[in-house]
């Protein structure tokens, strides 16, 4: 393996690390926001999350690139459709997630990113005809096992968890389905709901400086930066991922849900009982199993691949040998 492949590969792995640490650790700039009101600060993450990356496309001179995704997006009505599909899917996604970790429930977040693979995993067979192994499908079904247990034992549905999982893989789905550079696509989506979020502030607030919480210094500050908090790991997220290879990002991807189930309990003190352990403990051995299955698939089609590219010319060697 030579230098500058190395090289990338160690950056690839740092930019991932450092995405996925910064999304574990969201709870805590939330929390410090559990003051304002949820939707409030969706409004602000929406607004400030496109000021910031509309600023950050400008200084990585890919406006060009941006307007053009913009003008290719209302050229292609399938495009526009899924863009704004992707922009409610994600809002929904962030809005329950802010709400939960203001309202402590913190826990039941990281159970919902922990069974999120699985949810896009089933979407995909669903949606994109995409196929299973057994062990796939098992780990599948003993996550589904794991959801009911919660159900069933603690008396009520994990609301917050289903709806993480299921609009945060809607959203990786309708994203896959449009074709819109990574970046755009973060400043299109804020742009699109922007009118709703910029609406709500003046009704709740009318035309003052209170919507924007001017006489509050810290909170106006920390509204600003959610728009950094939603930009920067997606961009250490998008760096690492054209460097390291889809199978460790697979990996990677159950840091942030760890952090969460760590920051839920031991910082937040809520409550860890039996029932999360046996739940959590299934879904644990399901993701086990279902990397180890993905994992193995790899290989053996990039074993096939080298199979197949070596074929001709074997087939060259022998009709030379033949002619000889």
């Amino acid at each position: 393996m030579s230098d500058n492949t190395t090289n990338s590969l160690k950056w690839g792995i740092l930019s991932g690390v450092g995405a996925y640490i910064l999304w574990g650790a969201l709870p805590i700039y939330w929390k410090m926001l559990d003051h304002v009101p949820s939707v409030e600060v969706l409004a602000h993450r929406v607004i400030w999350s496109c000021i910031f990356m509309i600023i950050l496309l400008s200084f990585l001179r890919k406006s060009r690139d941006f307007m053009r995704d913009i003008q290719k997006m209302f050229q292609q009505p399938k495009i526009l459709i899924g863009m704004i599909c992707a922009a409610l899917l994600i809002s929904l996604n962030w809005g329950t997630y802010i709400w939960a970790v203001t309202n402590d429930f913190v826990l039941e977040t990281s159970f919902g990113y922990y069974i999120n693979p699985l949810v896009s995993v089933v979407l995909g067979v669903i949606f994109l005809k995409e196929r299973l192994s057994r062990m796939q499908w098992f780990s599948v079904g003993l996550a589904a096992l794991a959801v009911t247990i919660l159900t069933v034992s603690l008396g009520s549905f994990p609301l917050v968890a289903l709806t993480l999982a299921l609009s945060f893989a809607l959203y990786g789905l309708a994203k896959k389905l449009v074709d819109v550079g990574a970046m755009s696509s973060v400043a299109i989506e804020a742009m699109l709901v922007i009118p709703l979020a910029v609406g709500f502030l003046i009704f709740q607030h009318g035309l003052s400086s209170s919507m924007f919480y001017v006489d509050y210094s810290f909170t106006f500050w920390l509204l600003v930066g959610a728009g950094a908090a939603t930009a920067l790991p997606l961009m250490l997220f998008t760096a690492g991922a054209k460097r390291i290879p889809l199978s460790l990002i697979g990996f990677l991807q159950y840091i942030a849900p760890t952090m969460m189930l760590f920051l839920g309990v031991f910082l937040y003190g809520e409550a860890f009982t039996s029932v999360h352990l046996v739940a959590f403990s299934m879904i644990w051995a399901a993701l086990v199993i279902f990397t180890v299955s993905r994992f193995r698939l790899a290989r053996k089609m990039k074993a096939h691949a080298v199979e197949v590219a070596e074929l001709p010319k074997t087939l060259r060697e022998n009709k030379a040998k033949a002619s000889v």
